[in-house]
């Protein structure tokens, strides 16, 4: 069974109900849905599709709502599109006009904000060009690198700071949106400073949710050099490769991935790396190479989970992705180096009680050769701090909360079981021992670690360990 966790986004060609089941059979933990293609009512669809699956199925599969953030897009072209020729000045409005090769419009006015000579990047990047002068309300710039610019598609401004809120009135009424549908994760898209992190925050205490955690997507240079920060006050991380790989050289994307996830691991916070895992195979049947590689080196780097995008959207093979990203997974967890993550955990985990019995917990699991851990859980917190350490073993996190069964879809190596109720402890270690037998197949004689904090709903902390021979 994997330990690294697949987040799927869903679109088009993923929305059905039996596709759906399909996909969480395949492997898929968590559902993704990006407001910036999705609608509220599109939304409310796949969650109540989602938890009916999870009823039928048994499954406990989470939902992370990924919101547009202060992006910048292109506004509609005659026929859906222009091609912008090399050495060509072209004008860009502020107001909404309808574009073609010699002119097009923006959703926001960056006049002041942008320099003369400042570079524009749209469509990925792919489409490059130069500010040659300024207007009232136009830039004239000249193309530097040529091609097909498409209908609201993304536009990126390297090295320009824009004065603008980093929250709109539209991803407020989306994050009041996500409160309302109780998401369990919100993805913030180009997140900049520390304080865009808690001003969402501070809307989710002032509504009452303490459920929803917060992934802040890395994918600007300003979040590149606030990333402590950023990582502090966050509960996860996505590594938003396609506009990162837009805003920084392309050849620097792996080396500021690998320093994300290192990052994530030594303040105990969730990793997710996205962004054309497997992208080749929204066309094709199998992937490539270098892709398999990809995904196999974000695994023994130490991400948590990994993500899908167009593959499970508009893709020809959303289940056979699902299904060979599974099998990637599970090779790459057989090279993993537990032993580098559980020292690098030791030598930055808190010396509090949960910090020193998770270390234990762990350590036991590696030298008694454990099958699995099994902890009882009303918050996740000990799951959580156990999953930093790498254990070789499962981390089976029981508890009656559904809620917080799904808060942990996205941490390494936990595998989350809703049970009826935590009173007795002869009889949760009797339940939890049982169901780790079935996903498991554990034989006789084979160890088992149990861990929690008892009385499992007054105990604010990890306070017992125990080893079980079954």
């Amino acid at each position: 069974m994997k330990k690294t966790k697949i987040v799927a986004t869903i679109g088009p060609e993923s929305s059905s109900k039996e596709i759906l089941r399909k996909l969480i059979l395949s492997g898929v933990n968590v559902i993704r849905l990006n407001l910036t293609h999705a609608s509220h009512d599109f939304c409310k669809d796949i969650l109540e599709k989602v938890r009916q699956i999870n009823e039928e199925e048994g499954t406990t599969v989470a939902s992370l709502l990924d919101t547009n953030g202060p992006d910048i897009r292109t506004g509609s072209f005659i026929g859906g599109y222009a091609f912008l020729k090399k050495g060509d000045k072209i004008r860009i409005y502020m107001d909404d006009i309808m574009g073609d090769n010699t002119k097009f419009s923006i959703n926001y006015n960056i006049i002041e904000d942008i320099k003369i000579g400042s570079i524009i990047k749209i469509n990925d990047g792919l489409v490059i060009l130069r500010v040659y002068s300024k207007g009232l309300n136009y830039l004239i710039c000249e193309v530097l690198e040529e091609g097909n610019v498409y209908n609201h598609k993304s536009v990126n401004l390297p090295g320009t700071t824009l004065n603008r809120c980093f929250l709109s009135k539209k991803d407020i009424n989306d994050i009041e949106f996500a409160t309302e549908c109780n998401f369990d994760f919100i993805a913030l898209s180009f997140v900049s400073t520390a304080e865009d992190v808690l001003d969402v925050s501070d809307m989710l205490i002032e509504a009452g949710n303490n459920h929803t955690q917060i992934i802040s997507k890395i994918e600007c240079q300003n979040a590149l050099d606030e990333l402590d920060n950023i990582i502090r006050v966050s509960d996860g991380i996505m590594v938003a490769r396609g506009d990162l790989g837009v805003e920084i050289p392309m050849e620097k994307v792996p080396s500021m991935q690998k320093k994300i996830i290192n990052l994530c691991h030594n303040y105990g916070k969730i990793c997710i790396v996205a962004t054309e895992m497997l992208s080749t195979m929204e066309e094709t049947c199998r992937p490539t190479r270098a892709e398999v590689s990809d995904v196999y080196n974000a695994v023994i780097d130490g991400a948590d989970a990994v993500m899908l995008s167009g593959e499970t959207t508009i893709g020809k093979y959303p289940v056979e992705t699902v299904s060979i990203m599974e099998k990637i997974l599970n090779e790459a967890e057989s090279s993993i180096d537990y032993s580098n993550f559980f020292n690098k955990a030791l030598d930055t985990e808190e010396d509090d009680i949960a910090g020193l019995i998770a270390f234990n917990v762990a350590e036991s699991a590696f030298k008694l050769s454990c099958k699995a851990i099994i902890t009882p859980t009303m918050s996740g917190l000990t799951a959580k701090k156990i999953s930093r350490y790498r254990p070789n073993c499962p981390i089976i996190a029981v508890s009656p909360d559904p809620d917080t069964v799904k808060s942990l879809m996205l941490n390494f190596g936990v595998i989350p079981l809703l049970i009826d109720d935590l009173n007795s402890l002869d009889k949760i270690i009797a339940k939890s021992t049982e169901e780790a037998k079935k996903i498991l197949n554990l034989c006789e004689g084979d160890r088992v670690v149990i861990t929690g904090g008892y009385p499992f709903k007054d105990s604010k902390y990890t306070n017992f360990m125990k080893i079980e021979e079954l």
